[in-house]
């Protein structure tokens, strides 16, 4: 039995979220029924973290067992011809019986992506999130500071999060303005159903003037999900990056989608 990594990129607007389920379109899904035409046998695959439905990705990183003998270029390549468009191999690699995609990774990154501006988006509906009312970024980010630490982040828990224990440590978290365009990023171990969304729409309040910036530790002192913001849209919600010890030797880097 063999195991092979790959990196997966898509676009989650036409998908019902990551995990496979009865009767509606999956990335997992769509995924499986490819590498299982490749491998000639029924093919399960593990991610490094679930995505809700209309939420991208430019880095996930799964993992599968096979029997079937291939080159990795094989795998990579031959999932692609039986894949969508929206969704992308971007590598493949053997890995050790220890890899696994989720319980190996020690951090995970996601970009959030704003359009600020009066006019909604053409071009880039469903990729970025639409704001029309300006955004003090530099408000924004003094307020995500506070954030930065070991915390119970159950202010920003969705209420179907199944994880057992609601504390997670957010390693840094940031906000910069390119024109028209804000980007929030945020690194952590690990992150709750919604917690990236819900922080987002937190500070969108902040940045339109409807809260000032000790607000926001107000609402993650609470532990209660009514104190925080809305949950904003999943549009222009990415996984950037998914990192695992240098023992693996997988070596990736953060691709962070950036617009124009």
């Amino acid at each position: 039995m063999l195991k092979i990594a790959l990196g997966i990129e898509y676009l989650g607007s036409c998908y019902h979220g990551w995990q496979r389920q009865p009767s509606v379109d999956s990335v997992q899904g769509r995924l499986e029924l490819a590498l299982s035409v490749i491998a000639d046998h029924p093919v399960e695959v593990v991610c490094a973290g679930r995505t809700d439905r209309g939420v991208h990705a430019t880095a996930q990183v799964v993992h599968f067992e096979t029997t079937a003998q291939r080159d990795m270029h094989a795998w990579q390549l031959g999932a692609l011809s039986h894949l969508p468009g929206d969704i992308g191999v971007s590598w493949a690699r053997g890995v050790g019986e220890d890899f696994h995609a989720r319980f190996s990774a020690t951090a995970r990154q996601y970009r959030y992506a704003i359009l600020n501006r009066i006019h909604r988006p053409g071009l880039l509906h469903g990729r970025v999130t639409w704001q029309r009312g300006p955004l003090d970024v530099e408000a924004m980010h003094e307020a995500a500071q506070r954030l930065v630490g070991t915390f119970d982040f159950s202010s920003f828990r969705g209420k179907d999060c199944q994880a057992r224990s609601p504390v997670r440590t957010l390693e840094w978290i940031r906000l910069v303005r390119e024109g028209d365009y804000i980007y929030l990023d945020l690194r952590a171990n690990a992150f709750l159903h919604h917690m990236v969304r819900n922080i987002a729409g937190t500070l969108m309040r902040i940045g339109l003037g409807q809260r000032p910036v000790a607000w926001i530790e107000t609402v993650r002192d609470a532990c209660l999900r009514e104190a925080a913001g809305f949950t904003a849209p999943a549009d222009g919600l990415y996984l950037v990056h998914v990192e695992y010890p240098e023992a693996f030797g997988l070596g990736l880097e953060p691709r962070l989608p950036v617009f124009y």
